[in-house]
């Protein structure tokens, strides 16, 4: 049962975004799904209540925010999504379950030195754990126009850590709109969302 962790210190850089469209492709994958919201926003939770009874089914894994545990058996796959400024007992408590962590990443100068700092935090941490028992560690660029020089400096940010970067999302309205009613871009025709699920292609890809 692959524990997926969404997680970054910044707030605001899609955490939500990316945990619940996660959460969407595997459910329309036909698995078992859970989606875990460990942040006192709950956004994610939120989210879950706005999904409509028609969508792929994600159920609601009640996890309290000081205790995280393993989750229920019967799930075959789960999310979670994290607060920012995850660190200390916390952090290792979530890395203690997780088998991938995939880090949303915004192209400003700000979130960069910030979630170096955190991946530190977390490469440091899986020094302690066994092999086997080492998450994957994946980053996935948020808001990224590619055609500016944010976008440059996230690319050279990267390219010096030797993480795989499985993703870079473009900036549009469509995860907006679908988050209003509790779906994802995987909820809907392809042809209406086609440009923004060949960027998840990747994300897909390293996810499975």
């Amino acid at each position: 049962m692959p524990v997926i962790v969404i997680a970054n210190p910044k707030g605001g850089v899609g955490k939500s975004t990316l945990a619940t469209n996660v959460a969407g492709y595997f459910a329309t994958q036909g698995h078992s799904v859970m989606l875990g919201d460990i942040d006192k926003q709950q956004s994610s939770r939120l989210w879950l209540d706005l999904r409509p009874p028609a969508a792929a089914p994600i159920a609601a894994w009640e996890v309290a925010r000081d205790d995280v545990v393993r989750p229920p058996k019967g799930t075959t796959h789960v999310v979670l999504d994290t607060p920012a400024g995850l660190h200390g007992k916390r952090l290792k408590d979530v890395l203690r379950i997780a088998d991938r962590v995939l880090v949303p990443l915004q192209a400003s100068i700000f979130d960069i030195y910030a979630t170096r700092a955190f991946l530190d935090q977390v490469m440091d941490q899986g020094k302690e754990q066994a092999k086997e028992q080492k998450p994957r560690l994946g980053i996935a660029g948020m808001r990224v126009d590619e055609r500016t020089i944010a976008s440059e400096q996230l690319q050279q940010f990267v390219a010096g850590l030797g993480l795989p970067v499985v993703g870079m999302l473009r900036p549009t309205q469509n995860y907006v709109h679908l988050a209003a009613r509790g779906l994802t871009l995987f909820d809907v025709a392809p042809g209406r969302v086609a440009r923004d699920l060949e960027q998840w292609t990747g994300i897909c890809k390293w996810l499975s």
